[in-house]
């Protein structure tokens, strides 16, 4: 027990410690509310027009931008179900064994009846000795979350999260509505950021802000459009990340486009088959 305590302390540690990204961003976007409503729209535009119109549209990508990133945050990584699972006497087989040939004819008996179509690049079947489950198609374990992920894409920091079966829909709706928000910052605060570089407008509290929220609008809309390019082609093909750099294994193979079943159903994968939900952050995707 003395020998475990430290090691649970460093685990505490670690996980509030990746909750910094997350908090960081959080930072950003608490000041860009109150530097694009406040400084911007409230002491900066003239015209109670232009600045209604703004206020709207920004409240808009602001709320949708909001929801996602939430969503990607706090929705819990799904894990294999319980038919992957080994019986107990086979379990304790497999821990005894200790003959790899011997334990992988145990896992091909308990694997008969399951569908499963990857293999290890030996052709044996995953088996994750860590969480002691058959690992289902396209399932990885994840060393950060200690768990194995269905799905698994990769492990984001700045969501602190696993991103996969559960959350891939409202990881790519994070990024294409902080994009968004990001351009129509840039968009429309570009013409007053003009206007304070060249001394058009009189040097106020809001030069500052007007001025800073523009530089970090840009550099986020640069940064998040190529991962956000890089994930919509990755839908397309119905790949992950993680089999974009090594390719998945079947029974015949190695196959890049294993998985793919046409540009529209790969969509459908990732997005559900009904339209109308496809652009808000709730689970509707096909099973």
């Amino acid at each position: 027990r003395v020998k475990m305590a430290p090691t649970h302390v460093l685990r505490c540690c670690q996980r509030g410690l990746a909750w910094i990204p997350v908090i960081f961003i959080a930072l950003v976007v608490c000041w860009s509310y109150y530097a694009y409503v406040v400084e911007l729209c409230i002491f900066t535009i003239p015209s109670i027009a232009e600045k209604i119109i703004y206020m709207v549209f920004f409240h808009l990508s602001f709320v949708m931008f909001v929801w996602s990133y939430w969503k990607t945050i706090f929705t819990r990584p799904a894990n294999p179900s319980k038919e992957f699972c080994l019986p107990k006497a086979e379990k304790e087989q497999y821990v005894k064994e200790e003959r790899p040939e011997s334990q992988q004819e145990i896992l091909w008996r308990a694997t008969a009846n399951l569908p499963l179509y990857t293999r290890t690049g030996a052709g044996a079947i995953r088996y994750c000795d860590r969480c002691q489950v058959i690992k289902p198609d396209r399932c990885h374990h994840c060393s950060a979350c200690d768990m194995c992920v269905l799905k698994m894409d990769h492990h984001c920091p700045w969501v602190n999260n696993c991103v996969g079966f559960s959350n891939y829909k409202f990881f790519i709706l994070f990024l294409c509505y902080s994009l968004v928000y990001c351009l129509f910052i840039a968009a429309t605060v570009l013409q007053y950021f003009i206007k304070f570089w060249t001394n058009e407008l009189p040097d106020t509290h809001a030069k500052f802000h007007v001025l800073f929220l523009f530089f970090v609008a840009a550099m986020f809309c640069i940064s998040i459009l190529s991962l956000f390019s890089y994930h919509l082609w990755l839908v397309g093909k119905n790949r992950s990340t993680i089999e974009a750099f090594r390719a998945p294994v079947f029974r015949t193979g190695s196959d890049k486009n294993g998985f793919s079943l046409g540009f529209g159903k790969n969509i459908a994968q990732v997005f559900g088959d009904e339209r109308k939900f496809w652009l808000l952050p709730i689970f509707t995707r096909l099973v």
